[in-house]
């Protein structure tokens, strides 16, 4: 069975003076801006990095979650950060990387199979294994 999920962008205008919107089929993100000025100036607005920066957190989150049960532990929280890293090669602008940093609060939890799902969670989740960068983590094991 497939799992199919849509988003649309409209964009209007040249590169630098132009802006644009984009949409979820849930309706999570409706008509939310982005610009030139969002993407490369950190101007207010969202842009498609931060947006899959926000996507690997979450996939890896949710990942980890369940690789911590398959080892029979349940976290009480995990908060996780992705820092997505984006350089301007000779091919064009390109996201050299992305870092996750995740701290997880499980009680009494063994470290060596806490940091085995974490790393399991990093190369298994759907997200990590769309990108074709570099991708590390820091694994937080809070008690």
């Amino acid at each position: 069975m497939a799992i199919t999920r849509k988003a649309s962008a409209v964009w209007q205008g040249s590169l630098k003076e132009g802006k644009g919107t984009v949409s979820t089929s849930s309706g999570v993100l409706k008509n939310t801006q982005y610009s030139f000025g969002t993407r490369f100036e950190n101007a207010a607005g969202t842009n498609p990095e931060e947006l899959i920066a926000a996507a690997h957190a979450g996939c890896f989150s949710m990942a980890l979650s369940g690789q911590l049960g398959n080892a029979g532990m349940t976290a009480e929280s995990i908060d996780t950060t992705a820092t997505l890293t984006m350089e301007k090669l000779d091919a064009g602008f390109t996201i050299t990387a992305i870092h996750l940093n995740t701290s997880v609060k499980i009680p009494g939890a063994d470290k060596a199979k806490f940091e085995m799902a974490a790393n399991n969670a990093k190369a298994g989740c759907p997200i990590s294994r769309l990108l074709n960068t570099k991708i590390t983590m820091d694994a937080h094991l809070l008690s």
